[in-house]
């Protein structure tokens, strides 16, 4: 399956314990393209439209639905867990999931 960087892809991500988000959902491809193509697992962020303003989580809307960038359940899943590509998020949204990813993992 042909994935890029800040694509949406429908995950399944069940099972799943406690607060993680459950089931099939989209999820923006965190990880860059020569580890997509090289590497069988991939870095994802759940997208979800039941949340709240929070420093982690960039509103956007996908499909026609407001939701969320849930950068604070980042995780790596195996490809066979994509389903079906939904999207690819557009360079502001890109801008600000990077932004948000510095402040958290490097400044």
């Amino acid at each position: 399956m042909v994935m890029e960087q800040y694509d949406i892809f429908l995950v399944s991500l069940d099972p799943a314990i406690g607060h993680e988000i459950k089931k099939s959902r989209p999820c923006v491809i965190l990880s860059p393209d020569e580890m997509n193509q090289h590497i069988s697992t991939v870095i994802i962020a759940p997208l979800t439209t039941k949340s709240h303003p929070y420093p982690t989580r960039i509103p956007l809307v996908f499909k026609g639905k407001e939701g969320w960038i849930v950068l604070d359940q980042v995780r790596s899943v195996d490809n066979r867990r994509l389903m079906a590509k939904m999207g690819h998020l557009n360079p502001a949204l890109v801008h600000a999931v990077k932004a948000v990813i510095k402040e958290m993992l490097v400044d």
